[in-house]
Formats: structure tokens, C-alpha cells, sequence
């Protein structure tokens, strides 16, 4: 997982690192603190928990991998529009 893209997701949710952490079903007492190390690259995630975070931020999991910004930004486009 790359730590900026989850950060980036995060803040165009307009969610706190605590507030996605609880959203995602990580424990109230350790939200924020996991949440901090994972967008900072300290701790990566589990898969499991990545498609939790993607769920919450309305994002497809494999955004979270995407290497190339303009994949990733193609990545996102292709959700949005098949939401729509």
C-alpha cells in the first residue's frame, strides 16, 4: 500500500485518521495512532483491512497500490463513472 494515497483518499473523504480507523473496524482506543502509522508508511496494513479502508472511502482497493499517478487517477475515474 503507498501511505500518500491512503492519505489523499482520507482527506477527499473529509474523514480524520480516528474517524476512518473506527469506520474501518480498527478498535476506538488504537484508531488514530494506526492510522497515523499507516499513512506515514511505518506499518502497512493487511489486505483485508485495506479493502475495509477502500470500502469506507468509496475507493477501489487497488487504488491504494497503483504505483503511477496517472493509474491511479485512471483507477479512480473508472469508479466514479461506473457508480454513476
Amino acid at each position: 500500500m503507498l501511505p500518500h494515497r491512503l492519505k489523499a483518499a482520507r482527506l477527499k473523504a473529509g474523514l480524520s485518521q480516528e474517524r476512518l480507523g473506527i469506520l474501518a473496524g480498527i478498535d476506538e482506543a488504537t484508531a488514530s495512532a494506526r492510522m497515523n502509522q499507516y499513512e506515514r508508511g511505518i506499518h502497512t496494513p493487511d489486505f483485508a483491512l485495506a479493502c475495509r479502508l477502500a470500502s469506507v472511502l468509496h475507493v477501489p482497493a487497488c487504488y491504494f497500490y497503483a504505483v503511477e499517478d496517472d493509474l491511479a487517477e485512471m483507477i479512480l475515474g473508472y469508479s466514479e463513472s461506473q457508480e454513476k
